[in-house]
């Protein structure tokens, strides 16, 4: 007998029996093979510079909540035209950002200097755009303001600042009065809010700090750490509520940080832990390894904070001594370093009877973060030689401190050989969709020994070649996706050693990229979910608990296939169709099916979701209820991922 449904135009499912001839057959074992691990699928983020902006990141302006740009003035060049990048005069105000002689803190030497000329009556001041040039206001909202100020020369003016922000034009849309006053020659902190009432036009706004002209004629006042939070953030770590939000929707089992090439441009210029912790006034910043400023308000802390607002797993990289620019630490002076990262993992896990686990006690965790790994620097085979070295004197050490910690090694996999043999690797992917797709049974030959592997960072970054060589994407493709796809049910079936896998870069603001293409686009307004982020949700707020083996796909096909039991019980089957005509997929499974759901990803190979058409590809989900079979056909669409819970 044979029953066919059609699915929301997409799926078709058809029961016959077991002589009948199709494209592929799948036979499903009676019994499962393995547990698949809670972090199989997760997110890598190189702290506050996930790759993706010419003049800002993803993680300032983007993950990072702060609206003003530039806020401290932080590794500029005074008395330079670039050191006041994002601010503006107001009213004829002269600015100048200036090396302060008696600067907040050490951490931030410059100030921003303001005078105020004579002869104006209309409000004089200053200004700032945003990431954006513009600030997107919420009407009736409520925000929060934070600024130091002192006058470098004691005088006799007292008056009030409006704080609030205004249109392109000059319209306010809120704000409010604080207390000025010429005999402040100290650094005072200013903490206040002010409340949206006014609508805005357009997102071309900006916030602003101005005096009354008159009264303050020939002032001169400085400013320093200025902070504008949003009226809404996601979690406890001041991050972007719809950014968090679309986060949370994949739904990871671990967060990387502080991931890839943010580790260190430079041994100076490396990412330190303890310059990214406590107040905002101590974290001095960084020039990036993307040609711009971390700020570093995304410090250690609120990455470990992050991980438990997404119940993800913290797998925390420490500095091993190599940089971008090619210079490795000595190992005759490798020790600080080694100390360094002991300090950082103590912050994250230590008793508070150590200084640095007092120092997390301070911020309001007394309790250890969850942290089982960490991870020894990032894409060492750049140096592989001084890596045999600076492998052996971290985990001989660190495994002495923290015996229950896992660490992973960042060099080509037994390439060089490493001492002590490592347990976890780091392993980085950048393909085309048919490499990927020819390539799920990477992990299928490797040896069962006890040891594991993170697939670190994959993506598919170019097209497939169509004679002219691949394309690089400027976002991902329904063809890209599904040649990640293909290669994530090998990943499945390898999960008894592969214990983790993340796309990367993770986030990318859409309006200028570095490096494309990413999972999550943004702009200053709205999120983009492109089609191999649809690929990572179906595939992680669908993992089984336990995986099925079944038969094994021909990696030269175009359909692969993944099979695994929930704790319901149920099944979930993972289909994916690379090729341009629909296949048959037949089951022959150890029990009956009776009902079930199905999901499917499917469009033009070429197709990506872009901030024109950001729904260009979604997953549709239909439910359907099942003729009892033990064999049935489920014809696979071209170009689509599909997801069968039964």
């Amino acid at each position: 007998m044979m029953i066919g449904l059609h699915l929301g135009g997409f799926a078709l499912i058809v029961f016959l029996d077991l002589c009948r001839a199709t494209d592929v057959t799948v036979t499903v074992s009676s019994t499962a093979s393995h547990a698949i691990p809670t972090t199989l699928w997760g997110l890598t983020f190189e702290a506050s510079n996930d790759v993706n902006h010419v003049r800002f990141n993803s993680g300032d302006g983007g993950l990072y909540g702060e609206l003003l740009k530039n806020r401290a003035f932080q590794k500029v060049t005074p008395n330079t035209p670039e050191a006041l990048d994002g601010w503006h005069s107001i009213g004829g105000a002269g600015l100048t950002v200036i090396a302060d002689t008696t600067p907040v803190s050490p951490s931030l030497p410059n100030s921003l200097q303001v005078t105020f000329p004579s002869g104006k009556i209309l409000p004089v001041g200053f200004g700032n755009e945003g990431y954006f040039g513009g600030i997107k206001v919420d009407t009736t909202a409520t925000y929060s303001v934070s600024f130091f100020y002192r006058f470098p020369t004691a005088s006799s003016f007292r008056g009030n600042a409006v704080v609030g922000m205004q249109t392109s034009t000059g319209l306010s849309l809120g704000s409010t009065t604080v207390a000025i006053s010429g005999a402040q020659t100290t650094w005072l902190q200013v903490i206040a809010t002010f409340r949206q009432v006014q609508a805005p036009f357009n997102n071309n706004n900006f916030f602003s700090i101005t005096l009354d002209g008159t009264a303050a004629a020939g002032q001169t006042v400085n400013f320093a750490m200025l902070s504008l939070a949003p009226p809404l953030t996601f979690g406890n770590a001041a991050v972007r509520v719809d950014i968090g939000a679309v986060l949370t929707e994949l739904q990871p089992g671990f967060l990387r940080f502080p991931g890839g090439k943010n580790l260190g441009n430079s041994i100076a210029d490396r990412w330190q832990w303890n310059a990214t912790v406590g107040a905002l006034v101590n974290r001095p910043g960084r020039m990036g390894s993307y040609g711009y400023v971390n700020t570093d308000g995304l410090g250690l802390f609120e990455l470990l904070t992050i991980c438990e607002d997404l119940g993800a797993k913290p797998i925390m990289a420490v500095y091993s001594g190599l940089s971008l620019d090619g210079e490795a630490v000595p190992e005759a002076d490798i020790l600080p370093y080694i100390q360094q990262a002991i300090d950082q993992i103590n912050f994250a896990i230590g008793p508070t009877t150590t200084v640095q686990g007092a120092q997390r006690a301070t911020l309001g965790h007394s309790a250890p973060f969850a942290l089982n790994w960490v991870e020894i620097g990032n894409e060492d085979f750049m140096s592989s030689d001084t890596y045999l070295a600076r492998w052996q004197d971290f985990v001989t050490i660190l495994s002495q401190k923290f015996p229950q910690l896992r660490f992973i090694a960042s060099s080509n996999v037994n390439n060089p050989i490493l001492a002590p043999d490592p347990t976890h690797w780091d392993v980085h992917m950048f393909q085309t969709p048919s490499w990927f797709a020819q390539n799920s049974m990477y992990y299928d030959g490797f040896q069962r020994n006890g040891t594991m592997y993170l697939e670190g960072e994959y993506a598919a970054t170019t097209s497939n070649d169509g004679g002219s060589g691949p394309a690089p994407l400027t976002f991902p493709t329904v063809e890209s996706a599904l040649g990640e796809a293909a290669f994530m049910t090998g990943i499945e079936r390898n999960s008894d050693i592969v214990f983790g896998a993340a796309y990367s870069p993770l986030l990318n603001n859409v309006g200028s990229s570095q490096q494309s293409p990413s999972l999550i686009g943004f702009d200053i307004d709205s999120v983009y979910r492109s089609t191999s982020f649809y690929v990572q949700k179906l595939f992680s707020t669908n993992r089984p608990v336990s995986y099925v083996p079944s038969t094994i796909p021909d990696p030269n096909g175009s359909v692969f296939w993944s099979v695994g039991t929930t704790a319901n019980p149920a099944h979930l089957f993972k289909v994916v169709n690379i090729g341009n005509t629909p296949v048959n997929v037949t089951f022959v499974l150890p029990f009956t099916v009776a009902s079930g759901t199905i999901t499917v990803l499917t469009g033009s190979p070429t197709v990506s979701n872009s901030p024109s058409s950001p729904s260009a590809v979604v997953p549709v989900a239909t439910t359907t209820t099942l003729a009892a079979t033990r064999s049935w056909v489920y014809v696979a669409p071209p170009f689509s991922l599909s997801i069968m819970r039964v």
